[in-house]
């Protein structure tokens, strides 16, 4: 298993940008996890610019498949008193494979003081916990995971805790953005017994703080779908951290071939 830290720490300077490796143990099908893609765009971003403030906000276009050896690029688009805004591509041999926009700010002083987001009070899972894996070759291998159904759910509803099985030595804004994709499209809770093939197309991710934290790699991840019809699902999602703070909030676009 290739843990996230020894692949970006494996990114190599090339002309442009970085060469990198996604290895086959975070494939999903015929492409990569989506997490593990955005987290080596932020990667290189980060590596752009000097000084860059916290991630605040990424925009994401799934393009194309992405396997093997992969070149990213980071470009600055503009950088202004308060925030910088950088662009990130991944591009394989099938060609470019994923787009991103990051934009990078830091707190500022405000007359605005709000927050109504929903508080949660479940606990991460005790030691000794069953939590299930994925098989080998398949990206969810990384992870530890524990589902949670309740009664009162929607019909394309998910939460589960996640944590990645090494979560160590990782940047915090790369951590979330690895974790934060880490369960399927929740319109596949519409499939019943027909399963089909299901693709996030885009991902939009708002960071609530400029320093993500949590206790031993736990995160509560909630993706929720109101519509889906002709091929096509929006979906929101959230994620907190083990205290049960707000840390993400985002949407998906997604693709159902089925």
């Amino acid at each position: 298993m290739t843990t996230l830290a020894e692949i970006l720490n494996g990114m190599k300077p090339v002309e442009g940008g970085f060469a990198a490796t996604i290895p086959a143990d975070w494939m999903q099908g015929r492409t990569s996890y989506g997490g593990l893609s955005a987290a080596i765009a932020l990667h290189a971003a980060q590596q752009s610019e000097p000084d860059l403030p916290p991630l605040r906000s990424a925009q994401i276009s799934f393009i194309g498949p992405l396997a093997g050896d992969v070149t990213v690029t980071a470009t600055k688009l503009r950088r202004g008193r308060t925030a910088a805004f950088i662009q990130a591509d991944v591009v394989s041999d099938a060609g470019l494979g994923l787009r991103a926009t990051f934009v990078f700010m830091a707190d500022q002083p405000s007359i605005v003081d709000f927050d109504q987001r929903p508080p949660v009070d479940r606990v991460p899972p005790p030691p000794g916990t069953r939590l299930w894996s994925g098989p080998e070759g398949f990206f969810a291998q990384n992870f530890e995971f524990l589902d949670i159904k309740e009664p009162e759910f929607g019909p394309a509803e998910l939460l589960r805790w996640g944590r990645m099985k090494a979560h160590g030595g990782i940047d915090p804004m790369v951590h979330v953005l690895a974790i934060a994709d880490g369960m399927p499209p929740a319109a596949i809770r519409l499939f019943g017994q027909q399963m089909g093939p299901i693709s996030s197309l885009t991902w939009i991710v708002n960071l609530l703080t400029p320093t993500p934290m949590t206790t031993d790699g736990w995160w509560l991840l909630k993706a929720k779908s109101d519509y889906a019809r002709n091929g096509c699902s929006s979906q929101s999602m959230a994620l907190w951290n083990a205290d049960g703070q707000l840390i993400a909030e985002g949407m998906q676009s997604v693709a159902i071939f089925s």
